[in-house]
């Protein structure tokens, strides 16, 4: 997939230039007339001004935004209604720095009144009311501000959004707010109105653009590390909430997951394109460390074979991590005998030039283990065709397996290449695997512009064990949770459903072959322990995600806008889980922390062949 922050900047440049172009014009006749901010806000998402001249709209500035595409102030009306479907702030949008207003300033505000589509209207993405081409007359300055309004446990409604209207696709921009009954509405009926948290638990890191999530749910869905998991499509977090700052960005708090906003966190409510609603700050809290430690898992014991999958993002040879992933490797997943690696980049990375070796990443990753007192790793991988997986362009990532030989061998059968398929074979009443290392169907539509799965056979205290590398199509293109479509769209899960029913159907062949046989499927399956991919892939039990040995609140490997859920899994066959003798381990070392080295965590098995 394209780096984040290059996705991150795209989006903003295309905002920044089209901001006009972006604007959603819901109605269309225009006439001049004296509102109020409830009035221009309504009860339902979208303005019943859309479209419409509205002149002195009068309210205190609030906050100035002057950075980023999307520039202006927000203004309240300090005489709220009494609806609490309505919001009593709205952004005003001057697309460059406002000049001649100041927070506390009592404006009135002439303009048009917008709905604006943060990501475009593809997106999905809920709208934002806005009065653009606006000029406003400051009435006085100094102006208490209107108190900024609670947000808590108490205040969130336990259910995240009402179900779309079905002659509208699923829409739920023209239902009546209903702020009482639904987390989605009451944030709606907040929009552009300053708000308050107090003493949040962080539950997703400080990122590079200076955001983080909190929780004003204390005990929703916690773990041990402070997160909140992510465990099912009908049971939203809706307690998150996403974190900016709205001055200088220099002192923003660096925050892990488990840490806590304590006293006041306070500022007009947004909402933006990567995370929906958005306490823009003007007062932050003060960080209070929860002291989350980076995970290590156990050395493995005298006849376990432990294997892992590790994301590590990216990694080409110009990269400053390898140390740090050596070290990970080393000294907290314990050198396992194999390893599968994920986004393993070529030799000079996102350099567009033909390029498709990545023997020196993989050598300069080795060199590093041993150099961090690791074993000396041998690796197998398949170089892919260029252009043709996916992931960064130029970039040609792919998996691969490190193994150690002085404990486990790997099985070299000679052919697989980028285009040809490995297939089971029965030789004297056991399964072997035609190629290996080869890659399972390579050729089919389920891997258009994806990581094909790398298989190997390992030979380990003379049992034959089969792995199975995997990094399924991403979630890219999927509607977020915030969408105005309830529930969201996930589009991406149709390729994903299809690359699990073929990697399954390749288990399958193998267990037809020799019912015994230990198969264990893993990577970054892009997808959740619960999802119907998941299912797919286990099959009628072929394999089983071994992540639910695991009480659900420690299931996790990735924090995704302050939800900690699973993308990585390693799956196992039934000879290995009906004995019960396999341990796993989600290692956290990097999906919590803000100076993670990857944005997943390594997951670990343990078990005796």
């Amino acid at each position: 997939m394209p780096s984040k922050s290059s996705a991150r900047l795209a989006a903003l440049t295309v905002a920044a230039a089209c901001s006009a172009a972006s604007t959603i014009v819901l109605t269309t006749p225009a006439h001049a007339d004296s509102v109020r901010v409830h009035d221009v806000q309504g009860n339902t998402r979208t303005s019943p001004y859309a479209g419409k001249q509205v002149t002195d709209v009068a309210g205190i500035v609030t906050g100035i935004r002057t950075y980023g595409s999307s520039r202006g102030f927000w203004i309240q009306d300090p005489n709220p209604d009494a609806d609490p479907a309505t919001s009593e702030g709205v952004f005003v949008f001057t697309g460059s720095a406002p000049k001649g207003v100041a927070v506390g300033d009592s404006v009135t505000v002439s303009g048009t009144v917008a709905e604006y589509v943060p990501g475009g209207a593809a997106s999905g993405n809920q709208s934002l009311t806005e009065i653009t081409k606006p000029t406003f007359t400051v009435l006085s300055s100094g102006n208490t501000l209107p108190a900024a309004t609670k947000v808590d446990a108490r205040s969130v409604p336990a259910a995240y959004a009402p179900p779309g209207d079905s002659t509208a696709s699923g829409s739920i921009n023209a239902l009546a707010l209903k702020p009482s009954k639904y987390a989605l509405d009451h944030y709606e009926a907040l929009e552009g109105m300053t708000v308050r948290v107090s003493d949040t638990r962080v539950v997703g890191a400080t990122d590079p653009y200076t955001e983080l999530w909190v929780t004003v749910k204390p005990h929703e869905n916690r773990n041990r590390h402070g997160g909140t998991v992510y465990g099912s499509y009908d049971a939203q977090n809706t307690g998150r909430l996403q974190i900016q700052s709205l001055g200088a960005t220099a002192d923003f708090p660096k925050a892990n997951v488990g840490d806590t906003l304590s006293g006041t966190t306070a500022g007009p409510l947004d909402y933006n394109q990567f995370g929906g609603y958005t306490l823009v700050a003007s007062e932050l809290g003060t960080l209070k460390t929860g002291d989350v430690k980076r995970e290590s898992t156990r050395k493995h014991k005298n006849g376990e074979l432990s294997v892992a999958t590790y994301n590590v993002e990216n990694l080409d040879p110009s990269d400053a991590t390898f140390a740090e992933h050596a070290s990970a490797i080393v000294n907290n997943l314990k050198s396992p005998d194999i390893v599968s690696l994920e986004e393993i980049q070529d030799n000079n990375g996102a350099t567009n030039d033909g390029t498709v070796a990545a023997d020196q990443t993989l050598t300069k990753l080795i060199d590093a283990i041993v150099a961090a007192g690791g074993p000396k790793y041998d690796w197998r991988s398949i170089d892919p065709v260029n252009g043709a997986d996916g992931g960064e362009p130029g970039g040609n990532i792919r998996q691969a397996f490190l193994f150690n030989p002085k404990r486990v061998s790997f099985t070299d059968r000679a052919g697989g290449d980028a285009t040809t398929a490995t297939d089971v074979t029965k030789i004297r009443g056991k399964a072997h695997l035609t190629l290996s290392p080869g890659r399972i169907a390579p050729a089919d539509e389920a891997w258009k512009n994806s990581r094909k799965p790398l298989a190997g056979e390992f030979a380990f205290r003379g049992r034959t064990v089969f792995v199975i590398a995997n990094h399924f199509n991403s979630k890219g293109g999927d509607q977020g949770l915030t969408s105005q479509f309830q529930p969201p769209s996930r589009s991406s899960e149709t390729q994903r459903h299809q690359q699990a029913t073929l990697v399954n159907a390749f288990v399958k062949d193998i267990l037809d072959t020799q019912k015994n046989a230990d198969v264990i499927t893993l990577g970054d399956i892009n997808d959740f322990e619960f999802s119907k991919t998941a299912k797919l892939l286990e099959g009628r039990g072929e394999l089983w995600s071994a992540i639910k040995s695991l009480p659900r609140n420690e299931r996790y490997s990735y924090v995704y806008q302050g939800n900690s859920q699973v993308l990585d899994q390693i799956l196992i066959s039934p000879s290995i889980r009906r004995d019960c003798d396999f341990e796993y381990d989600s290692v956290h070392i990097n999906a919590e922390f803000n100076d993670q080295i990857s944005d997943h965590d390594p997951q670990v098995l343990r078990f005796r062949p």
